[in-house]
């Protein structure tokens, strides 16, 4: 019997973690504190879920629509990505997908062979970890330093004529950390002077702290030929249970995805795609909203932070929904984070989730996804972890 594709890779850690709270009760003067997951937990604005029950009553929400995803809202991306980045984006660069997880599956599909390469900075996302597992394609670590911002000189060392892709996250998760514009201009240099691809996903620009662009690829009239960028709704309109992501590139790399998406999904959700469409057109001002208090938490996890230093913590990156930090104690981050629950009454992941098995890095590091946690909830978050009372490291750990 030949190894099925999914036991290449581990179990869904997300799904991993819930599993520590089993048998665990938390008091109701002392609740759990859920810093696991990067998905808000709230649902959309009453006006989005009325726009979304109208639509309900509309049977074409109800039918298979294009693979592609709906006109309108390909044409709406389009035109609000080349307003933001002041590049040109035509709607039959733009393909809509069942959430930015399917964009990344679906590029993958159509640049990649079994045996080909994908360089990730570490740490990684996991879920692209785990589609390059389950499609054969080897996932090249790409250490970072202490900024956590990946090297496009040392990414160079890494390729070999196997290489398909460079993969980049900013916003980053796991580590929060905002990729400087000339390094992603460096990135891309490097993936067209290769002539392999960029891979971008801007999951998370909505809450980059940035004022105008993080970048300027799209000036480039010819970026198509060389860059790929994902995006996602989940976070911008709270959309996370209706799956819906983008991929911007060729026309000709589009219509490769539209063969994965049609052998996957056939089509998005119509209803989420006209809920995309409207806040695209509606919620603008909402969104600047949401974003501001996202910054407020950032701002409250910086401030904060300090009265951590003493036992030894370090804040190594914070931006969008995640803080990354180094802890002070005598044991691998994953032995760490099941007693967090059961001491600190606190779940969050441990960064071996975001590293090769062999990077030490993993074991001295914890995220934090603070979407559902207000300033006031980051504060308790920090006083538990506090007053930890647990055997420390004989030296201050590696960055």
């Amino acid at each position: 019997m030949t190894t099925p594709r999914t036991a290449a890779t581990f179990r869904p850690p997300i799904m991993a973690a819930r599993a520590w709270l089993n048998g665990v009760s938390f008091p109701a003067d002392r609740p759990l504190i859920n810093v696991s997951q990067a998905a808000p937990v709230a649902p959309p604005p009453q006006a989005l879920r009325r726009a979304m029950a109208e639509a309900l009553e509309d049977t074409a929400t109800h039918l298979y629509g294009p693979d592609l995803g709906l006109p309108a809202l390909r044409s709406e991306l389009a035109a609000r990505w080349s307003d933001w980045y002041g590049g040109t984006v035509l709607p039959e660069q733009v393909g809509i997908t069942s959430g930015c997880n399917q964009a990344f599956a679906a590029i993958i599909a159509s640049l990649c062979g079994e045996g080909d390469e994908v360089i990730l900075p570490v740490p990684w996302y996991f879920n692209h970890k785990m589609w390059l597992d389950m499609s054969g394609v080897r996932a090249v670590p790409l250490s970072t330093g202490p900024d956590l911002v990946p090297d496009p000189q040392a990414a160079a060392a890494l390729i070999t004529p196997r290489t398909r892709a460079i993969a980049l996250v900013s916003p980053n998760n796991p580590t929060g950390v905002e990729y400087p514009a000339e390094v992603i201009h460096a990135f891309r240099d490097l993936a067209r002077d290769a002539g392999i691809q960029l891979i971008l996903d801007e999951t998370y620009r909505d809450f980059d702290s940035r004022s105008g662009a993080p970048h300027d690829l799209l000036h480039d009239p010819d970026w198509a030929d060389t860059v790929i960028v994902l995006y996602s709704f989940s976070k911008s309109f709270r959309l996370t249970g209706h799956r819906v992501g983008a991929v911007m590139t060729s026309p000709e790399r589009l219509e490769e995805v539209e063969k994965f998406i049609d052998a996957v999904t056939i089509c998005p959700s119509q209803l989420g795609q006209r809920a995309a469409l409207w806040g695209l057109q509606n919620l603008t001002q909402w969104l600047a909203g949401e974003r501001a208090e996202i910054l407020s938490r950032r701002a409250a996890i910086e401030t904060g932070f300090p009265r951590l230093e003493p036992q030894g913590w370090h804040l190594r990156g914070v931006g969008a929904y995640f803080a990354y930090l180094e802890h002070p104690f005598a044991m691998s981050a994953d032995a760490l984070a099941p007693l967090l629950v059961r001491q600190a009454h606190v779940l969050a992941l441990p960064a071996t989730m975001f590293t090769p098995r062999d990077d030490a890095t993993g074991a001295r590091h914890i995220r934090v996804a603070f979407a559902n946690v207000d300033v006031v909830g980051i504060a308790t978050l920090f006083e538990r972890l506090e007053t930890l009372s647990l055997p420390l490291a004989p030296t201050g750990g590696a960055a």
